[in-house]
Parts: structure tokens; C-alpha cells; sequence
């Protein structure tokens, strides 16, 4: 038995959703006439209380759309030093919207309104003109840690006053939402747009919606045009999302337990220096001594386990929808007998 702990993007569609998706309703969505691409932009939208939502192929593209809507060239964006959309989206922000970035350490990824405070350009044309501050939630790099609300009011409010847009990659938002038990149309306040990946833990095999305000909705059905986001036929996807937000939220938990069962092993192993706090459903590891990442994973690999390397001496695992109780005890025993 092979299991899979990369990534919760590994997910393979359950049987009921594949025949959600079957029976799914479906036209040219970009002539505006898939009912079911509809439906989902709708829904999540709702969910989060904001005017809109626009369906495309990646969170990826969603972030990138969100950027380039929100900036103009020679614009700077904040965010986290580790963030997705600096350190895993090949450049896009400054090859797509011609914009550079301030990078901040926060704690495990959590930036706060002090910090983007002091980061904040002046008007000077020296200077880059700060216009956008990005957030993500949970924080892949911070081992899944994730903002409060509170939080993030605090953040809008500082944005608010000094004329600064605020998005949220929001790709593994609903493990955040679950942990905190907060509505999540409290962000519609507080963000111009939004990222929601269905992908991840949700488990729908492709796909990411854009929330935004109102004003943005011409701009990012164009951007996404240009980014070459259009889709035909694309409600049978679609349809998976919805499958997913109605029946694949509130079993979150499960992965959460379950990351936090492992976490508690690695913590015991002779071989693991540290273990970032475990919160969500991603588990950080760096290895003792001498060890590297690749020597780790290897040795994994050869018990049936897979990971990646998050560094020279860091592993990650995700907890997932496809990842059970007998995969994790299989998983537990596997780093207990390796020799390292």
C-alpha cells in the first residue's frame, strides 16, 4: 500500500461526487451559459459574502488574476516572505502585473498590522506606491497555521486608511474556518478578493473560484480571458466544487486529528529536531544532526510513504480525504521502524 502524504492536492474524486459531475448540466462558459459554473460562483460567493465569483483552473490563476486587478505596474504588493504567490507561482506577480514585493517573516507566516505598518511606502517616487497586502490562509510554509478574524479586521482597517487593497489566498481557507468556528461571510467585509481552491482538502479534482467586489467583476473575467482561463464545458467540474462545499467541510476535523496524531510521533523520533506546531492538516519536520531532507524522504519512499522536501533539512507531510485511520497507522509504524 503506497501513501501519499506530498500534498492534499493528490485527491482523487469520491463516487458520489463523480456522479454529481455526470449529472451535471453544462454549456460555454465562455458565453456565459454553463448553469453549473454559475451555480458554483453563486454559492461560493454566498459563502463568503462578497458580489461575485469567477471559476478557473488553478488557485494559481486566481491569485495572479486578484494581483493584476488590483495593481498598476511599479506598484508593490506585502506579503509573507514564504507566500505562494512569491515563492511557488514562477514569478507571476512581477512577469503578469509588473509589480514588486515586500517580504515579511511574521510568526510562521502570520503577518500582523504593525509589521505592514512599517512597511508602507511613503509617497515618494523613489519609492514603489504600496497598493496591495496579501494574506494567506492557512499558511503553507508556517505548517498550516491560519489568521483570526480579529486578526485580520485589524489588517483591513490599517489597508482602509492608507488606500491599500487587501486579497486573501485563501487555498486551504476552510481548514482555517473549521479550527476557528468563524462565519466566513465575515470576510466578504474585509477582503477585495478572495482565492477559494476546491482542490486541496476540499477534494474536487480541479479548480479555484475568485471572489471579489462588484467593481472588480469586468477586469477579472477579461484578466482571466487573457490568462487563458476561459473554459467551455467546464460544469462537470464546476459540479465536483459543489459536491464539495455541501459534503467535504466539515470532515476537515478528520485530517486536523490526524496531523495532529502524527505530530505527536515525530515529536518522539530520535531523528526529528522539531516539529512546527501542528494546526491544520500540514506537519513540518526538521531533521537532527546531519540528516537531510532527501535521505529522509528516500528512506520513506522505500517503506511505502511519500513526502517532500520544504527545505535542506524539512519534510512535509498533508493530511488528506484520501489518507485513513489504517494509512495512518501503517504511516506511524513506517517512521518508527526506519533507520536513520
Amino acid at each position: 500500500m503506497t501513501i501519499d502524504l506530498r500534498s492534499d492536492t493528490v485527491t482523487k474524486p469520491t463516487q458520489d461526487m463523480m456522479e454529481a459531475m455526470m449529472a451535471a448540466q453544462v454549456g460555454d462558459d465562455v458565453f456565459g451559459e454553463d448553469p453549473t459554473i454559475k451555480a458554483l460562483e453563486q454559492k461560493t460567493a454566498a459563502i463568503f459574502g462578497m458580489d461575485g465569483g469567477l471559476f478557473c483552473p488553478s488557485g494559481t490563476m486566481t491569485n495572479q488574476i486578484a494581483i493584476k486587478i488590483l495593481t498598476q505596474p511599479y506598484d508593490e504588493v506585502i506579503c509573507y516572505s514564504g507566500a505562494h504567490i512569491y515563492k511557488y507561482e514562477g514569478g507571476g506577480v512581477m512577469g503578469n502585473s509588473g509589480v514588486s514585493v515586500r517580504l515579511l517573516d511574521g510568526d510562521r507566516g502570520v503577518i500582523t498590522s504593525d509589521e505592514i505598518s512599517q512597511n508602507i511606502n511613503p509617497d515618494d517616487a523613489h519609492l514603489p506606491k504600496t497598493s496591495v497586502v496579501s494574506l494567506e490562509n492557512t499558511v503553507n510554509k508556517g505548517g498550516g497555521c491560519f489568521y483570526h478574524l480579529g486578526q485580520i479586521k485589524k489588517i483591513s482597517d490599517l489597508c482602509i486608511n492608507n488606500n491599500i487593497k487587501l486579497h486573501l489566498d485563501g487555498a486551504r481557507v476552510f481548514n482555517a474556518i473549521v479550527e476557528t468556528d468563524e462565519d466566513p461571510k465575515e470576510f466578504g467585509k474585509y477582503f477585495d478578493t478572495i482565492s477559494v481552491c476546491l482542490s486541496k482538502g476540499l477534494g474536487a479534482p480541479v479548480g479555484s473560484v475568485l471572489l471579489y467586489k462588484e467593481q472588480y467583476a469586468k477586469q477579472a473575467h477579461r484578466m482571466r480571458k487573457v490568462f487563458g482561463g476561459g473554459m467551455r464545458q467546464a460544469g462537470y467540474l464546476a459540479a465536483a466544487g459543489i459536491y464539495a462545499l455541501d459534503h467535504h467541510v466539515d470532515r476537515l476535523k478528520e485530517d486536523h486529528k490526524r496531523a495532529k496524531q502524527l505530530e505527536e510521533v515525530l515529536i518522539s523520533l530520535p531523528y526529528v529536531e522539531k516539529v512546527i506546531p501542528v494546526q491544520t492538516n500540514i506537519l513540518i519536520f526538521e531533521l537532527a544532526g546531519n540528516l537531510t531532507a532527501k535521505e529522509c524522504i528516500d528512506k520513506l519512499e522505500e517503506k511505502g510513504v511519500k513526502s517532500v522536501a520544504f527545505g535542506y533539512k524539512e519534510v512535509r507531510f498533508v493530511t488528506h480525504l484520501d489518507f485513513n485511520d489504517a494509512m495512518l497507522e501503517q504511516t506511524i509504524n513506517v517512521l518508527k521502524e526506519i533507520n536513520l
